[in-house]
Protein backbone atom coordinates (compact mmCIF):
# COMPACT_ATOMS: atom_id res chain seq x y z
CA UNK A 1 0.00 0.00 0.00
CA UNK A 2 1.31 3.43 -0.97
CA UNK A 3 1.84 5.76 2.00
CA UNK A 4 -0.53 8.75 2.20
CA UNK A 5 0.85 12.03 0.87
CA UNK A 6 -0.98 14.29 3.33
CA UNK A 7 1.29 16.69 5.17
CA UNK A 8 4.26 16.45 2.83
CA UNK A 9 5.47 20.03 2.70
CA UNK A 10 9.26 19.78 2.33
CA UNK A 11 11.96 17.51 0.97
CA UNK A 12 12.54 15.79 4.31
CA UNK A 13 8.90 14.70 4.51
CA UNK A 14 9.16 13.48 0.92
CA UNK A 15 12.36 11.59 1.76
CA UNK A 16 10.58 9.79 4.60
CA UNK A 17 7.63 9.00 2.31
CA UNK A 18 9.95 7.47 -0.31
CA UNK A 19 11.74 5.43 2.37
CA UNK A 20 8.38 4.00 3.51
CA UNK A 21 7.41 3.28 -0.08
CA UNK A 22 10.61 1.36 -0.82
CA UNK A 23 10.46 -0.44 2.53
CA UNK A 24 6.83 -1.49 2.19
CA UNK A 25 6.57 -2.15 -1.56
CA UNK A 26 9.99 -3.68 -2.17
CA UNK A 27 10.84 -5.25 1.18
CA UNK A 28 14.06 -3.32 1.70
CA UNK A 29 15.25 -3.18 5.31
CA UNK A 30 14.81 0.39 6.53
CA UNK A 31 18.32 0.32 8.01
CA UNK A 32 19.66 0.21 4.43
CA UNK A 33 17.60 3.22 3.33
CA UNK A 34 20.01 5.96 4.33
CA UNK A 35 20.54 9.15 2.35
CA UNK A 36 23.79 8.01 0.72
CA UNK A 37 22.47 4.56 -0.23
CA UNK A 38 22.98 3.61 -3.88
CA UNK A 39 19.58 2.37 -5.03
CA UNK A 40 20.87 -0.70 -6.85
CA UNK A 41 24.04 -1.68 -4.97
CA UNK A 42 23.12 -0.77 -1.38
CA UNK A 43 19.34 -1.23 -1.44
CA UNK A 44 19.29 -4.22 -3.78
CA UNK A 45 16.74 -2.66 -6.12
CA UNK A 46 16.67 -3.74 -9.75
CA UNK A 47 16.11 -1.21 -12.54
CA UNK A 48 12.50 -2.42 -12.79
CA UNK A 49 12.01 -1.74 -9.07
CA UNK A 50 13.41 1.79 -9.39
CA UNK A 51 11.18 2.43 -12.40
CA UNK A 52 8.20 1.25 -10.35
CA UNK A 53 9.16 3.63 -7.52
CA UNK A 54 9.42 6.49 -10.03
CA UNK A 55 5.96 5.59 -11.34
CA UNK A 56 4.41 5.67 -7.89
CA UNK A 57 6.05 9.03 -7.14
CA UNK A 58 4.76 10.40 -10.45
CA UNK A 59 1.19 9.30 -9.75
CA UNK A 60 1.21 10.32 -6.11
CA UNK A 61 2.69 13.80 -6.59
CA UNK A 62 1.65 14.64 -10.15
CA UNK A 63 5.21 15.03 -11.39
CA UNK A 64 6.94 13.61 -14.46
CA UNK A 65 10.41 12.13 -14.54
CA UNK A 66 11.89 12.65 -18.02
CA UNK A 67 13.83 10.10 -20.01
CA UNK A 68 17.33 9.75 -18.63
CA UNK A 69 16.31 9.97 -14.97
CA UNK A 70 18.13 6.76 -14.14
CA UNK A 71 21.29 8.21 -15.69
CA UNK A 72 21.09 11.21 -13.32
CA UNK A 73 19.80 9.53 -10.15
CA UNK A 74 21.90 6.87 -8.43
CA UNK A 75 21.42 7.43 -4.70
CA UNK A 76 18.35 7.61 -2.51
CA UNK A 77 18.94 11.24 -1.55
CA UNK A 78 19.29 12.17 -5.23
CA UNK A 79 15.93 10.60 -5.98
CA UNK A 80 14.34 12.43 -3.07
CA UNK A 81 15.86 15.83 -3.91
CA UNK A 82 14.90 15.49 -7.57
CA UNK A 83 11.31 14.54 -6.70
CA UNK A 84 11.10 17.42 -4.23
CA UNK A 85 12.35 19.88 -6.87
CA UNK A 86 9.89 18.60 -9.46
CA UNK A 87 7.11 19.15 -6.94
CA UNK A 88 8.35 22.64 -6.04
CA UNK A 89 9.46 21.72 -2.52
CA UNK A 90 13.21 22.23 -3.01
CA UNK A 91 15.73 24.13 -5.10
CA UNK A 92 17.27 22.61 -8.19
CA UNK A 93 19.65 19.86 -7.08
CA UNK A 94 23.30 20.54 -7.89
CA UNK A 95 23.99 17.05 -9.18
CA UNK A 96 21.73 17.20 -12.25
CA UNK A 97 22.99 18.37 -15.62
CA UNK A 98 21.66 21.48 -17.35
CA UNK A 99 20.22 19.38 -20.17
CA UNK A 100 18.37 17.11 -17.76
CA UNK A 101 17.14 20.12 -15.75
CA UNK A 102 15.66 21.61 -18.91
CA UNK A 103 13.86 18.34 -19.66
CA UNK A 104 12.51 18.29 -16.10
CA UNK A 105 11.24 21.85 -16.34
CA UNK A 106 9.47 21.19 -19.62
CA UNK A 107 7.05 18.75 -17.99
CA UNK A 108 7.08 20.06 -14.41
CA UNK A 109 6.09 23.73 -14.09
CA UNK A 110 6.73 23.68 -10.31
CA UNK A 111 10.41 22.97 -11.03
CA UNK A 112 10.72 26.33 -12.78
CA UNK A 113 10.40 28.31 -9.54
Amino acid sequence: MVPPTDGISNWMHLFRWIVKLIRDEHGVDEALLVRSAVLEADCGLQIEDIEAVLGVIERSFTVRFPLGTLDEVVKLDELCLLAAWLKGLYKRPDFISDRFAAACQTSNPAACT
